[in-house]
């Protein structure tokens, strides 16, 4: 008996791939099971039950019971296995054992041993759970519609149980055959690559492309090639120096040409501030209290930023606050020693049932003291968006945020946003997105598999700074202006405005002349005498050469390949003199073909065992772009797929230790690095005033973030 249960696995040459519709009765089974048969041109295994079931109702109007469960089983493997020998690809089980043990187990309570060991056994490569959200089709064999919720919830939970692969399908008959056939192409794409179907299943709910997974394997596989630089980007070499007057002139460009466009200001503010307190929170993990000074762990572990911020500990903005509360929590505070009141401070403020902070996003903390209160970067934010974002008393401003911060930011922005509003006489739109869970990117271990988590399931890693660009590319402004969440100021103020001003001046000037060249090419008005021109152009205002065989092409060849560099979206980047910071900065690159371009290089993409890449590196004179001024639309007011001018090589792959394991994670090319690296670019030299991150809780401390 038990011999006519087993599911027939190897069919011959080629492996099938088994899909099992599972699912309560009328729920569309039947119908999907033919839909993909005729898609795939192959088989499927109709529901022996229907017709065993009909010819016992048309015999004596007996229904179902337990004795019928074995023979139903038996039939419907042997169907099973009849069409596994002449399937194509693919094998589409109408039902399987599967539902019969769920039918046999609620209506009898009871599953033959038999039954239930041959359902657990039988293996599919993917389960598709139909939904409820079809009509109820009445027939003989069919109970009646009510309950159908608990019904397909036990069916559901018996995948879940006996951990299924299974995804559901909802919707109309249309909508479910066009999703069942992208999930299956995916999931043959898996196959392909030695991706399990437990583990498709958890990468098609993270709702990343089956495509980049493949390819981020063969990354870690094959490895980032290293980018070329030629030198660094220089004064007069690549990045432009203005005189004061020169940033005055383009600042009032700007004011005098923004009253038809757009204006947005584009803010990063996804992370937690884990790494600004990183210090303090191993500081809390390493010190004893019982056995050690505060002064003993210092000296022990050379730690001159724990001794940095302590002697800076009243000039914090949130010092008063944490005082207050020590002195609350500690009535005999005064009389203890200062060992202690440093540890209880720090402990304040990094624990999760107190202040929190390295789990808190940066936008929220406390970072400026003013005389009457104390600001958050979204207040400071806010402030600059009104300062130099605004067209005809309206500004826009726009945070990338994490799902689970967003409250917190909506809370600061309901409670200052008016304020500032009537201050600067401006009205600001505040906007949110996520960065979208689909960029997140697979890790693997030190031997390229995959890296599992103490479940035994895939572990996936946000896609980086670079997946931002998802985000930008869903805004609707004709310029943005990019900013950090972090980089903000307290004092001179006026300098940063502007700067900012200037920068989106040259970029309003460089557009004006792109579009009015490509709406000459479009209206058939370019000539040969105006190539030489355009050519000048290119070179003198945005480094572009074209190829040295250029001047052999006919002139309707030479205006397509003008037409294909300047119909680009455009960056005009704020840099400033690297005194030192970590990350990259401006070089002229080379390509793969030679060909060179100005772009923004990270240090980790640079082949350091290469002396002459490492001179080159050595020889930066300029930091990665502080300010960011983008024209995201092209000459006919329609917004660029900025998808399209991404240098998808230029990703980076991160080492981590996790737990003793080796864990490396691949990060998508950076915002502004290869995720704008086919964008038209000018490197501009801003004052270095303009540059005051906060990398870590000490930098607050900087004159940039104290009042005056």
């Amino acid at each position: 008996m038990e011999e006519n249960l087993k599911q027939l696995q190897k069919t011959g040459a080629t492996e099938i791939i088994r899909i099992a519709i599972f699912g309560p009765e009328s729920t569309g089974k039947t119908t999907l099971a033919k839909q993909l048969a005729d898609h795939y041109k192959t088989v499927w295994v109709p529901e022996y039950a229907r017709d065993y079931l009909q010819k016992k109702w048309d015999k004596n109007q007996s229904v179902c019971d337990i004795d019928d469960m074995l023979p139903i089983a038996y039939g419907q493997t042997k169907l099973e296995n009849d069409s596994a020998l002449i399937a194509n690809k693919y094998l589409f089980c109408d039902t399987n054992l599967m539902v019969t043990k769920v039918f046999s187990e609620m209506y009898y309570d009871f599953c033959d041993t038999l039954l239930d060991k041959a359902a657990r056994a039988h293996q599919y490569d993917l389960f598709f759970l139909t939904d409820i959200d079809v009509p109820w089709e009445k027939d003989d064999i069919r109970d009646s519609p009510e309950g159908r919720e608990s019904v397909f919830s036990v069916f559901k939970q018996s995948l879940i149980d006996h951990k299924k692969p299974f995804i559901t399908l909802s919707g109309d008959k249309e909508t479910r055959l066009n999703t069942a056939i992208s999930i299956l192409n995916d999931l043959a794409l898996a196959k392909e690559t030695g991706i399990s179907s437990l583990d498709f299943v958890q990468i098609y709910n993270h709702g990343i492309p089956m495509q980049n997974i493949q390819k981020q394997l063969s990354i870690f596989k094959d490895g980032i090639a290293k980018t070329i630089l030629d030198r660094p980007a220089t004064i007069n070499d690549g990045i432009l120096k203005l005189s004061s007057e020169d940033f005055e002139k383009n600042a009032l460009f700007f004011d005098t040409n923004k009253s038809n466009l757009i204006l947005e200001k584009f803010v990063p503010a996804s992370g937690a501030a884990t790494r600004m307190f990183k210090f303090l929170n191993e500081f809390l993990t390493e010190f004893d209290i019982n056995n050690e000074s505060v002064n003993a762990y210092i000296n022990r572990k050379k730690d001159t930023e724990l001794s940095l911020f302590i002697i800076g500990m009243d000039k914090f903005p949130f010092f008063k606050e944490l005082d207050s509360k020590l002195r609350s929590e500690h009535k005999d505070f005064e009389s203890l020693d200062n060992s202690y009141k440093n540890y209880y401070f720090i402990k304040l403020l990094l624990q999760s049932d107190y202040f929190d902070f390295a789990n808190k996003p940066k936008g929220v903390l406390p970072f400026h003291k003013y005389a009457n209160h104390i600001a958050t970067p979204i207040e400071e934010h806010l402030n600059e968006c009104a300062l130099y974002a605004t067209v005809n008393g309206n500004s826009n401003l726009h945070f990338t945020v994490s799902k689970i911060h967003q409250k917190q930011f909506e809370a600061i922005v309901n409670s200052t946003k008016d304020k500032i509003e009537k201050q600067s006489n401006t009205k600001i739109s505040v906007g949110y997105s996520y960065q979208n869970q689909a960029t997140d990117t697979i890790t693997v271990d030190s031997k390229n598999n995959p890296f599992r988590d103490k479940n035994n399931e895939l572990v996936f890693r946000p896609g980086g700074h670079g997946a931002l660009i998802e985000n930008l590319n869903n805004q609707d402004a004709d310029i943005i202006f990019i900013k950090n969440i972090d980089n903000i100021i307290q004092n001179n103020v006026e300098t940063v405005t502007l700067c900012k001003k200037a920068l989106a001046g040259i970029l309003i000037r460089l557009q004006q002349q792109v579009f009015t060249y490509l709406k000459a090419i479009d209206a058939n008005q370019i000539h040969e005498n105006d190539i030489a021109e355009i050519i000048t152009f290119l070179k003198e205002e945005l480094h572009i050469e074209m190829s040295k065989g250029f001047q052999k092409f006919t002139l309707e060849n030479k205006i397509l390949k003008i037409k294909t560099k300047l119909d680009r979206p455009i960056r005009v980047c704020g840099m400033v003199k690297n005194e030192g910071e970590p990350g990259g900065g401006p070089f002229w690159v080379r390509d793969t073909k030679g060909k060179l371009s100005l772009q923004i290089v990270e240090t980790s993409q640079v082949d350091l065992s290469n002396p002459k890449q490492e001179k080159i590196l050595a020889k930066s004179t300029h930091f990665n772009p502080v300010d960011l001024v983008c024209g995201i639309k092209n000459y006919n007011k329609t917004k660029f797929d900025l998808t399209r001018f991404i240098d998808h090589e230029a990703g980076f792959i991160v080492t981590r230790n996790t737990s003793g394991k080796v864990m490396k994670s691949y990060e998508l090319p950076g915002l502004w690095n290869g995720a704008m690296a086919k964008w038209l670019t000018v490197f501009v030299e801003v004052p270095l005033i303009t540059f005051n991150p906060v990398k870590t809780v000490n930098d607050l401390l900087k004159p940039a973030h104290q009042p005056h």
